[in-house]
């Protein structure tokens, strides 16, 4: 009987992705000058050591401690999020520098908001049949969501919305009643266009008739999406300038190739470039002529596809997968409900990176900078991710914990 219970495969999946990162990015940034100081893959390996350790912690931590300070957590992560933006002078608001290291807060946020929202849910679960209790929820993600995105940082924002839709399907919430809670976010996306606006529009008032809902819940759900809707147009015209243009990029590369089309563009280039077995490994075109940026952050798997073609990118692809899959057995399995949100939450998080990264560096999504899990060059992704791990691996060790 092993004692410590670990899923060795969830361990190994893991850590194989780390390593890899680490690999490939020194094959990314081997070829750029050594400022003084550590390099990249040093940096990394040094961030890889923090994960561990963190990993260890939070395997370590008891899951009822984490169950009692879930809200403060909460606070502490909206306090951190405010604090950044005042600190910052100049530039985007997201790190606490120290030295050549950096530390965003957003991805503490995002294991807040998981512990939160899994405690709120846990005990709440006789009552999550009532709307009072999703509205409440969504509260609790909308304070940090809105701190995040002034960052500015919308892809980590929608990685708090993907934690809490992830959750609800835990819960076991019909999926008509999650579409109604993901319908102020169709809203806006269908309002650029009156016609799509309205037939998704007349689509929800169906499902609201078909669904049964309550006078009030389904008053406040027609009063929301309509108003979103018409807000809209403010909301794009709130946008930074380089958002806009993703988003516009993503609907057309072609449009501005030498500009906000370059990365989708030159992405595709460098994977194409590897068909079936890559070019080999640190015999990378794309990345040694520097025509792919953020080659060892945002477009590490371009990098990958490049250098170990069709294979190298199936072979990141299953490791991630069986991290996902692991992560979900493990909630599953959980008996405490509290456990078991957690579990499902954060494994929804590592998918929505996964899915989203992949997704923008074959043209499927929108650039978005969120990181490759495990594999993106990047200090405070690679200890929320461990972290996760820990979490995943304690709740695995004491599943049978009501």
């Amino acid at each position: 009987m092993n004692k410590l219970n670990l899923d060795y495969v969830l361990l190994a999946a893991a850590l194989l992705l780390s390593l890899i990162g680490v690999a490939f990015v020194y094959s990314a940034t081997h070829h750029i000058p050594d400022q003084a100081g550590l390099s990249y893959y040093q940096r990394q390996l040094i961030w890889l050591g923090g994960g561990l350790v963190m990993a260890f912690i939070m395997y370590s931590i008891p899951l009822r401690m984490h169950e009692a300070m879930a809200y403060v957590y909460y606070f502490v992560a909206l306090a951190l999020l405010v604090f950044v933006m005042i600190a910052s002078q100049e530039g985007a608001a997201r790190w606490f520098r120290f030295g050549q290291f950096a530390i965003q807060p957003v991805e503490f946020a995002k294991m807040a908001m998981c512990l939160t929202l899994a405690r709120f849910l846990a005990y709440r679960r006789a009552k999550l049949h009532r709307f009072s209790s999703v509205f409440i929820g969504i509260f609790i993600i909308s304070i940090p969501t809105i701190l995040i995105i002034k960052q500015p940082d919308l892809g980590s924002a929608l990685v708090g919305l993907a934690i809490f839709l992830g959750m609800l399907l835990w819960t076991g919430m019909p999926i008509p009643r999650i579409i109604m809670v993901m319908s102020p976010i169709v809203s806006i996306i269908t309002a650029f266009h009156w016609l799509s606006w309205a037939v998704f529009f007349l689509a929800f008032l169906l499902l609201l008739f078909l669904s049964k809902v309550r006078l009030l819940p389904g008053l406040i759900f027609f009063i929301v999406y309509l108003t979103l809707g018409m807000l809209t147009p403010v909301l794009w015209n709130r946008l930074h300038d380089y958002q806009r243009l993703r988003i516009l990029t993503f609907l057309d590369p072609g449009q501005d190739p030498s500009g906000a089309g370059y990365q989708i563009i030159q992405s595709k280039i460098a994977i194409g470039s590897g068909g079936f077995w890559g070019k080999g490994f640190m015999k990378s075109t794309q990345t040694r002529l520097d025509y792919l940026p953020a080659q060892h952050t945002d477009f590490i798997y371009s990098v990958i596809g490049e250098e170990m073609g069709f294979i190298g990118c199936v072979v990141v692809i299953v490791l991630l997968t069986i991290v996902v899959v692991r992560g979900f057995m493990i909630a599953a399995k959980a008996r405490s409900v509290f456990y078991t949100y957690i579990a499902g939450g954060l494994t929804a998080a590592i998918f929505f990176q996964m899915a989203v990264n992949i997704g923008m560096t074959i043209g499927l999504m929108p650039v978005t900078g969120l990181p490759l899990p495990f594999v993106s060059y990047g200090g405070s992704s690679m200890l929320f991710f461990w972290g996760t791990i820990g979490m995943l691996l304690a709740i695995n060790r004491d599943w049978q914990e009501y």
